[in-house]
């Protein structure tokens, strides 16, 4: 699989960048360990994620490897970041990271029902979809695994940002057009708020990436949580900018 991996991040470099391709690979090489990376992932997830005295609210995060800081300390992550900021700025709010290396909409879409019950958010942050796209799934799934979470938060009563991928162009163009418009089409179709691209501000910085050339780096959280955070933060205040 890691030369099998090689090959494929070495033909999208060529094509899209390097950032890009890194990530879309990624899922490819942890496919294999998910069992084992989500466990160990809960548990540190558990040890940021208490609530303080005066937390009233819950943010949920769902997504892969890209939200749950993988390679890294899991308080160096993006999603930390946010919740380390919003001690600070928003002290009603607790921050709860449910996401799983690896994961695929399919995943999520089974367990979105039980964190929506053990943690009752009012916003709920999906990230997911690109490993669906690595693995050629029919956007028709994706779309529909998708809808299914943001029909289910909605049905709870919490407020969704969906946040986008992108797949290089050697996936075909039909395909990829079809997969970047899921997240706007979604968006629209539920009224959910939505950031159209996750890696946008490093997509295509080398230096933003961890050794293995897969996954970003500690530097690169920062602008990550930045990114976030100016979709996200106006949900926390009861509002919804929905996608046009």
């Amino acid at each position: 699989m890691q030369n099998s991996c090689a090959a494929v991040r070495d033909c999208l470099q060529s094509v899209i960048g390097h950032g890009i391709a890194a990530v879309l690979c990624a899922a490819m090489l942890l496919a294999p360990v998910v069992a084992a990376v989500s466990q160990r992932e809960v548990a540190a997830v558990a040890a940021i994620a208490a609530p303080s005295k005066t937390a009233t609210h819950t943010l949920l995060v769902m997504g892969d490897s890209l939200s749950a800081a993988y390679g890294l300390d899991v308080s160096q992550g993006w999603v930390a970041l946010t919740a380390a900021d919003m001690r600070g700025s928003h002290a009603a709010w607790r921050v709860v990271n449910a996401s799983v290396s690896g994961e695929t909409t399919a995943g999520g879409a089974a367990r979105i029902k039980a964190e929506l019950a053990r943690t009752r958010p009012a916003v709920v942050v999906i990230e997911l979809g690109a490993n669906d796209g690595l693995r050629g799934l029919p956007n028709s799934v994706t779309r529909a695994n998708l809808g299914h979470m943001i029909e289910a938060t909605q049905a709870a009563g919490a407020r969704v940002l969906l946040i986008g991928m992108r797949l290089p162009p050697n996936y075909g163009r039909a395909y990829t057009t079809e997969f970047a418009g899921l997240y706007p089409g979604l968006a629209k179709q539920f009224g959910t708020a939505l950031l159209p691209f996750l890696l946008s501000p490093i997509a295509l910085d080398r230096s933003a990436y961890l050794a293995d050339n897969l996954h970003p780096n500690a530097a690169a959280q920062p602008a990550l949580k930045s990114h976030v955070w100016k979709a996200l933060e106006p949900l926390l205040r009861g509002k919804v900018h929905t996608a046009r």
